[in-house]
C-alpha cells in the first residue's frame, strides 16, 4: 500500500470526489486485489446506475478478483475478518453495504450490532485493507423518513469503521485531506537486511520484484575515523530543523509536473552578502566563497547561517546494462557499495572526517537503453516516490544538508541521455573519457557508450520528453531515486550538495516536476566532468571551486565541505568592524586622547622582590631545562 506503516485506511468523500480512483491508487502496486462489491445489481431500467458499476468494473486490472456480498451484508465482516495478511482488500462502498443492509428483505435486523461486527472485523484484520464510503454530513437533513434513517445508519458506519482504521482521508475534488493521524508518521529504520527497497505508486500492478511504498528504508549508517593511524588502510570501524511537510508520500499522491514547492528566502541571502562586507576581516573577505554563505543564509532563512551541523551522505547505487557500461568492471560498484556500508573507502573515511552519517541506497538496474526503456514506469514512480521517503526520513532525524552521491556502472551515459534528452546535448560532448582501473584511457569503450546513448535517442525520437518519460527510457534508477531525493528534500527545506553527474541529471529532471528544486542544490566542485559543467550552466549552478577533484560520487563533496563549514562559521562569528560601529574584541586598552601618566617600571626586580633574574636568551631560540 501507498500509505506508510497504516493496514487499514477509510477514504471518505462525496459523490463524484474521485474518492473511489484514490482508494483504487492506494492498492494499485499491490501483486493481486480482492475487490470487495457491497453494491446490489442495477435495475433493469437505470442504465444510468448500470453505467457506474460498469465503469468501476473496467477500472479494475486483470489481476484484481471480485467478491459480491450485496446478497447478504453481514458477510462483510466474515469476509474482512477471514482475510490473510497477504492479502489486500478494497471495499467499494459502504454506502450500497448500508442500502443493502436497510433493505426490507433483511429486516428486521440489529443494525448497530451489525455495524459493530464490522469495525470489530476491521480492527483486527490481518490484510491490507482499503474502505470507501460516501461522507454524509455535509448535506441537509433529508426531508423523508427513509432518507433520514439511511443517513443517520451511515453516519453511525462512518464514525465506527474511522474509529477501527489505522487512518482516514476525506477526497474533496478529487483532492485528499488526511483526518486520521494528521500528519504522516516518523519512519523509523530497521536493521539492513539486503538491498534497499524501493516505494511506489503505479496506476496498474508492479512488477512483482518492485518493493511496496511501506518497505524498510536502507540503514543510516555514521563512519568512525580508524583509532589508530599505524592500522591498515580498511581497518576502520564499522559504521532537528522546522521545515515544511507537503503529505506527497503519505497521502499516495503521484508526483507529477507542477508542483508547488518552497522557495529559500529570497532576501536572506543578498543581506548576508551584504553583511560580509561589514565584518572585521584584515583582507578583503571571502572572495567567490561568499556565495556558500549567501546559499546557507537563503536556506536556512537567516542573514547570519549556521555551519551544517548534521549531514547525511545518500549513496545511490544503481547499475546501467548494455553499452553504457562499456569499459567498466563487472561487480565493481557493488563492491564500492560494500565498501561503503563496512566503513571502509575515501567515501566513508571522508564521511567520518566530517562526523556525517552515511546510507548506501540499491536502486534497480536499468535495462540497455540502445533496446529497450531503461524502467517500466511503475519502476520510475516507486524510485521517485522511494527517494522523497529518504528525503523524508532526513529531515525527521534532524538532517540540516544532504550530500549526493552514486556509485554504479554506466552512469555517466545515463546522465548524457538525460541531458541530451532535457538540454539538448550532443553525447559525446558531455561523456567524459574511460579510465580503466589501471589509469589508462579506454577510448573504445568511450565509443561503445557514445554508440548507446546516440541509439537511445534514436529510438526514443518520437517519445515524450517529460520528466517521467526521461527516467522511464533514459535515466535508469539512480537518477529517479535521486531526483525523488531532491524534491522531497525542497519540500522539506533541506539544501541538497550536488556531486556528479547522477545528482546534476537529476537536477534537470527535477526542474520539470518542480522548478523550485534547483534553488536548494549547492555545486562545490564541477570536478571537470563536461557533463556537470554543462548541467550546471543550464540550472544556474555556479560550482564554489574548480578542484577537479575525481574522488567518486560525493566523496568531491565531503572533501571541501570542512571548508565550507569554515566560511559559515567565520561568518557568523566574526563582528562587525569597528570602524562601522562594531566592538573592540582586542586584549589591547582602547586608545585615548588622555596621557599615560603610570610610573615606568624599574629594570630589574626591586629589592622586596622574590621573583629571580630572568635567564639570559639563548641565541639558538629554546629555553634549556
Amino acid at each position: 500500500m501507498s500509505v506508510d506503516g497504516w493496514n487499514t485506511v477509510l477514504v471518505l468523500g462525496g459523490i463524484r470526489s474521485g474518492k473511489s480512483e484514490f482508494a483504487e491508487s492506494l492498492v494499485a502496486e499491490a501483486p493481486t486485489v480482492r475487490y470487495v462489491a457491497t453494491a446490489a445489481d442495477a435495475d433493469t431500467d437505470d442504465a444510468e446506475w448500470a453505467a457506474r458499476l460498469a465503469a468501476h468494473r473496467d477500472r479494475r486490472p486483470e489481476t484484481w478478483t471480485t467478491e459480491e456480498t450485496a446478497r447478504d451484508p453481514r458477510r462483510l465482516a466474515d469476509v474482512i475478518a477471514s482475510a490473510g495478511p497477504n492479502e489486500t482488500l478494497l471495499v467499494d462502498d459502504l454506502g450500497g453495504w448500508v442500502t443493502v443492509l436497510l433493505d426490507p428483505a433483511y429486516q428486521p435486523a440489529d443494525d448497530t450490532a451489525t455495524i459493530a461486527e464490522l469495525a470489530t472485523a476491521i480492527r483486527d484484520c490481518a490484510a491490507k485493507l482499503v474502505l470507501v464510503s460516501p461522507e454524509v454530513g455535509l448535506s441537509l437533513v433529508p426531508t423523508t423518513p427513509l432518507g433520514r434513517v439511511f443517513t443517520d445508519a451511515l453516519g453511525a458506519a462512518n464514525r465506527a469503521v474511522a474509529d477501527a482504521c489505522d487512518a482516514v482521508v476525506l477526497v474533496v475534488a478529487g483532492q485528499p485531506a488526511w483526518l486520521k493521524p494528521a500528519a504522516p508518521r516518523p519512519v523509523t529504520v530497521p536493521a539492513q537486511g539486503g538491498a534497499a527497497a524501493t516505494a511506489g505508486n503505479g496506476a496498474t500492478s508492479a512488477p512483482a520484484h518492485a518493493a511496496p511504498d511501506h518497505a524498510a528504508l536502507p540503514d543510516v549508517l555514521t563512519p568512525t575515523v580508524p583509532p589508530a593511524p599505524a592500522a591498515p588502510a580498511d581497518a576502520g570501524s564499522p559504521w532537528s530543523a522546522p521545515t515544511m511537510a507537503l503529505p506527497m508520500v503519505a497521502t499516495g499522491l503521484v508526483i507529477q509536473p507542477g508542483m508547488e514547492l518552497p522557495m529559500p528566502d529570497e532576501y536572506a541571502g543578498p543581506q548576508a552578502v551584504d553583511r560580509l562586507a561589514t565584518l572585521d576581516v584584515p583582507g578583503a573577505g571571502l572572495g567567490v566563497l561568499d556565495r556558500v554563505v549567501g546559499f546557507a543564509a537563503a536556506t536556512q532563512g537567516t542573514t547570519t547561517p549556521v555551519p551544517w551541523d548534521s549531514v547525511r551522505v545518500l549513496l545511490v547505487h544503481g547499475d546501467h546494462a548494455g553499452g553504457a557500461a562499456a569499459g567498466t568492471v563487472a561487480g565493481e560498484s557493488a563492491r564500492r557499495a560494500r565498501q561503503a556500508r563496512a566503513g571502509k573507502g575515501a567515501l566513508a573515511r571522508l564521511a567520518a572526517e566530517s562526523g556525517a552519517s552515511l546510507q548506501v541506497v540499491d536502486a534497480p538496474t536499468a535495462n540497455p537503453i540502445e533496446n529497450e526503456p531503461a524502467l517500466t514506469p511503475e519502476q520510475v514512480e516507486s524510485a521517485l516516490r522511494h527517494g522523497w521517503r529518504l528525503a523524508e526520513q532526513a529531515a525527521d532525524a534532524g538532517v540540516r544538508l544532504l550530500v549526493l552521491g552514486a556509485c554504479g556502472a554506466g552512469t555517466e551515459a545515463a546522465a548524457a541521455a538525460v541531458l541530451a534528452a532535457t538540454a539538448g546535448a550532443e553525447p559525446p560532448t558531455v561523456l567524459g573519457r574511460v579510465v580503466t582501473d589501471t589509469g589508462e584511457y579506454d577510448d573504445a569503450a568511450w565509443m561503445v557508450r557514445c554508440a548507446s546513448v546516440r541509439d537511445a535517442l534514436h529510438r526514443t525520437r518520437r517519445s515524450p520528453r517529460g520528466a517521467k518519460d526521461v527516467l522511464a527510457e533514459l535515466g535508469g534508477g539512480d537518477i529517479a531515486v535521486a531526483t525523488g531525493v531532491l524534491l522531497g528534500a525542497t519540500a522539506r527545506r533541506v539544501p541538497v550538495m550536488l556531486d556528479g553527474p547522477v545528482g546534476v541529471a537529476a537536477g534537470m529532471v527535477s526542474r520539470d516536476l518542480a522548478g523550485q528544486a534547483r534553488h536548494w542544490c549547492l555545486l562545490a566542485d564541477h570536478g571537470g566532468h563536461p557533463a556537470v559543467r554543462l548541467a550546471a550552466d543550464v540550472l544556474g549552478l555556479t560550482p564554489l571551486l574548480d578542484l577537479r577533484l575525481d574522488l567518486g560520487e560525493g566523496a568531491n563533496a565531503l572533501a571541501v565541505l570542512p571548508l565550507l563549514r569554515s566560511v559559515l562559521a567565520l561568518a557568523a562569528a566574526l563582528p562587525v568592524h569597528p570602524s562601522l560601529g562594531g566592538g573592540n574584541d582586542s586584549d589591547e586598552p582602547e586608545e585615548t586622547d588622555e596621557p599615560d601618566f603610570r610610573e615606568p617600571e624599574p629594570a630589574g626586580p626591586g629589592p622586596a622582590s622574590t621573583e629571580p633574574e630572568p635567564e639570559p636568551a639563548d641565541p639558538t631560540g629554546w629555553r634549556a631545562g
